[in-house]
């Protein structure tokens, strides 16, 4: 693999992350974006790294693995540079799922027993250690889970640490320049016309476009299903400490499950380092139409007030929305296109990109260079259904 030439089609976190990983590996790497590095879909996360989410299955074991590479990859990056701990905030702060129903009380109980026997730490609190954890959190609740194993980092500031650690092992960096063809041999992807009125050539090319993705395959001959999703947060002016976990509603999971197209809205609760409270969280499919939606920002909200009634006479500063990488049956596209030698994909995280980065780098790595993976990389295969748009709703049905 020392010196294959392997370009990365989008400088978000999915492509920094393979960067990072290629370069190291010995590859001679080119990250390519038509703006600037993190700055469409990653600058507009919340930094989640989360297992308390995933059910048994694929992204389980993904999120895992990323759980655990996560820590060691900022030690590694913090070995060759200073100040990354402090770029990337990293924050091992938990994650607390609260259900206010009685229904929804017996789901979430069903749902951590499941993960458990999966691996996930999961522990139930009652009334009192729930009060302990989260001071300013509902009484009016019907159960809690404790999941030690959530955390968070910056986004843009982990991309940008991931970046840069691929730049320093020999990566270097095009932005604005936009890909708009592909030029093709022997059913091989042999370079990418672009913008500047040049050809890149490689031998790898790897689709980290994001929301973009869909759009980009199509350009080089080999559509993948991947859509945008909107989401959207507010953001209150800073506060005293408030949120001490990532605290969010037993819907969260039945929203981020969801496959329809109407406004889905659940209740996540965050602080960040400077003391603002993130608030989330919403799911649409309105394409790329990026604007506010009083809706959207009034059910978040008000879903909030239910988890946090202290937060009713916070001030909101502001607001804002961006795009995630959607697939119909809700797992990545990780590996080769089957249909076109030298193009990979890796992206379709939706709203997990941040946290599942580092692993989907890694498992790019291993495939390419022939390892073993650490987790079975089948599931995230291309040549599924619903990523060829074969499956019933796909966008070629």
């Amino acid at each position: 693999m020392y010196g294959t030439r392997a370009v990365i089609l989008g400088a978000g976190i999915i492509g920094a992350a393979c960067a990072r990983e290629l370069a190291l590996a010995g590859c001679t790497t080119t990250v390519v974006d038509r703006g600037r590095p993190a700055a469409a879909t990653t600058a507009h996360g919340e930094g989640n790294i989360l297992v308390s989410d995933k059910g048994p299955g694929p992204e389980l074991e993904l999120a895992q693995l990323s759980g655990r590479l996560w820590p060691q990859i900022i030690a590694e990056m913090s070995e060759r540079a200073d100040g990354v701990g402090d770029l990337t905030e990293w924050d091992p702060k938990g994650g607390i799922v609260v259900a206010t129903t009685e229904d929804g009380a017996r789901e979430l109980t069903k749902f951590a027993a499941a993960q458990c026997e999966a691996g996930v730490r999961a522990e139930t609190l009652d009334a009192e250690a729930l009060a302990a954890a989260e001071p300013y959190v509902t009484r009016e609740h019907t159960a809690a889970v404790h999941y030690p194993e959530d955390a968070q980092v910056q986004p843009s500031g982990a991309a940008a640490a991931l970046l840069a650690d691929a730049l320093r092992a020999g990566a270097t960096l095009r932005t604005h320049c936009e890909v708009h063809g592909a030029v093709t041999r022997s059913d091989r992807l042999t370079a990418v016309r672009t913008s500047d009125g040049d050809l890149i050539e490689a031998d790898i090319f790897i689709n980290a476009a994001g929301p973009w993705a869909g759009e980009l395959s199509t350009r080089l001959g080999a559509p993948v299903d991947v859509r945008p999703r909107r989401g959207d947060v507010l953001v209150t002016t800073p506060l005293p400490p408030t949120v001490f976990h990532k605290v969010y509603d037993a819907d969260y999971v039945g929203a981020v499950g969801s496959s329809a197209e109407d406004l889905q809205t659940s209740a996540v609760v965050e602080s960040t380092r400077g003391g603002s409270v993130l608030i989330g969280s919403s799911r649409r499919r309105v394409g790329f139409d990026d604007r506010l939606r009083v809706d959207a920002l009034s059910a978040i909200a008000a879903k909030a007030l239910r988890l946090f009634p202290s937060l009713t006479d916070v001030p909101v500063m502001r607001a804002y929305g961006g795009f995630r990488p959607y697939v119909p049956d809700h797992l990545p596209v990780i590996g080769p296109d089957p249909r076109l030698a030298g193009l990979w994909h890796a992206g379709g995280h939706e709203g997990a990109g941040i946290g599942l980065s580092v692993g989907t780098a890694r498992l790019v790595r291993d495939l390419l260079m022939g390892r073993p993976t650490e987790i079975d990389a089948t599931p995230f295969r291309v040549d599924r259904p619903a990523v060829l748009g074969t499956a019933q709703g796909g966008w070629a049905a």
